[in-house]
């Protein structure tokens, strides 16, 4: 029996804009020797990174159809393909409902192009995807000035010699550069059932004092921004009361509900939000479901992003807490490290945890627009601890609910507040 031929196909796509001018590119490596067998790259006008990565996996899918004249035959080809959209890997391997009417089609005509057996997909790190962001960068640079993409010698130092697998694979073992290595490891690639890679979670950093500056020259790639969504009112946003994670978990009012329909009616117009990560609570779980279904995405529950815990506070105001517990509430005034009574978090408790949801998330999401859909206090520690600011600054920021604030971070461990408490989608 003919052994079937084995390719491993990365591609990638950009939008500079997301809406914007966009492209794709797409790479066919043998994996038994690491040599490039076919490229493609093309602009393809204005479009999301969705639909560019999309566009790119089609166009990788064919060129390794290509290259074998009975492809189509059951058993001729096995393709592994390697991408750094988790959307388009979760979603052509059947783990992820397609909802988006943008997507659908594509999706549909990357599943005609083999028969479902012949390609298996995993994630890998954008790191890991240089040859197929080059092509596509290559692309776009070509359409900005009003050409079409042809491969260039000039920048193809940017991938290793010959395109070795060393590089675009990583080896197993041996040196850096050991394209034997790297060779079993597409080997192996293509004999194992596909699983999108773990990325390794970085240390969390110290929340008071996080690296910030420019001491060393900064990073220059894409960062992970976190598009930050306080969720809708409840019945006691308006009434201005204590309501955290140790509360009752309201849903959303009817004017909470609005004001979700209005945020998801402006991030479908926007365009740029690849992924959503809701608190568990069930407002922002029906604030991120309003935006989901908008968008066609699926909604991550990350526990880390809940509110403060506020104790026997929960469910006053401020002036029946002062009441009350007017002891305890000074104390609390004045330390981060004062819980509110009953067993509540502290300032200083909540920053830990929320550092260590944004390590996380940074880590997976790297390169990324993310929608974090949580509340008052998670969202401020964001912003404190991008800035570098004292605990005290939570204190001096209004965030109104639905509000949109917004932080990047880089690679090099910089971050940068880009927005804070914008409400004009509410006007």
């Amino acid at each position: 029996m003919t052994q079937p031929r084995q390719f491993v196909v990365e591609a990638d796509g950009g939008s500079r804009g997301n809406p914007g001018p966009a492209g794709y590119g797409a790479v066919v490596i043998d994996p038994a020797t690491g040599e490039t067998l076919a490229e493609a790259a093309e602009y393809i006008g204005v479009a999301t990174n969705n639909v560019a990565e999309y566009k790119g996996l089609i166009a990788g899918l064919r060129a390794a159809k290509a290259l074998v004249p009975d492809a189509s035959a059951d058993g001729a080809l096995r393709v592994h393909v390697r991408m750094d959209s988790k959307l388009v890997v979760e979603q052509m391997s059947g783990r992820w409902k397609i909802k988006h009417p943008d997507m659908k089609p594509l999706a549909a005509e990357a599943a005609r192009i083999l028969p479902a057996s012949a390609v298996t997909y995993e994630w890998i790190p954008r790191a890991q995807n240089k040859h197929a962001d080059r092509l596509a960068n290559e692309a776009m640079d070509a359409g900005k000035r009003g050409k079409q993409w042809e491969a260039s010698a000039s920048t193809a130092a940017l991938d290793t010699p010959k395109s070795s697998v060393a590089a675009v694979l990583p080896p197993v073992s041996g040196p850096p550069g050991d394209a034997t290595a790297g060779a079993a490891r597409a080997r192996a690639a293509l004999n194992r059932p596909a699983v999108p890679a773990a990325p390794a979670e970085r240390p969390s950093a110290d929340p008071v004092t996080p690296q910030t500056g420019w001491s060393a020259a900064p990073d220059l790639g894409a960062p992970a921004t976190f598009v930050l969504l306080r969720h809708g009112e409840t019945a006691l946003t308006p009434e201005k009361r204590f309501s955290g994670s140790g509360g009752t978990d309201p849903e959303l009012s009817a004017a909470g509900r609005d004001q979700a329909e209005r945020a998801a009616e402006a991030f479908a117009a926007r365009g740029t939000v690849q992924e959503i990560v809701s608190s568990p609570l069930r407002r922002c779980r029906e604030t991120a479901a309003a935006v989901a279904a908008r968008l066609g995405l699926d909604v991550t529950v990350e526990d880390g992003l809940r509110e403060t815990d506020f104790g026997a506070w929960e469910g006053l105001t401020f002036g029946e807490v002062r009441e009350r517990y007017g002891a305890d509430l000074d104390a609390w005034l004045a330390s981060p490290d004062v819980a509110p009574t009953g067993g509540g978090e502290s300032f200083a408790e909540v920053a830990r945890r929320v550092a260590a949801a944004r390590d996380r998330l940074v880590t997976r999401h790297a390169g990324r627009t993310v929608l974090l859909v949580t509340h008052v206090t998670p969202i401020k520690t964001l912003v404190r601890l991008a800035l570098g600011a004292p605990p005290e600054s939570l204190f001096r920021m209004e965030l109104s609910a639905a509000s949109v604030s917004a932080v990047a971070y880089y690679a090099d461990g910089n971050a940068s507040v880009r927005l804070l408490n914008d409400t004009s989608h509410l006007r």
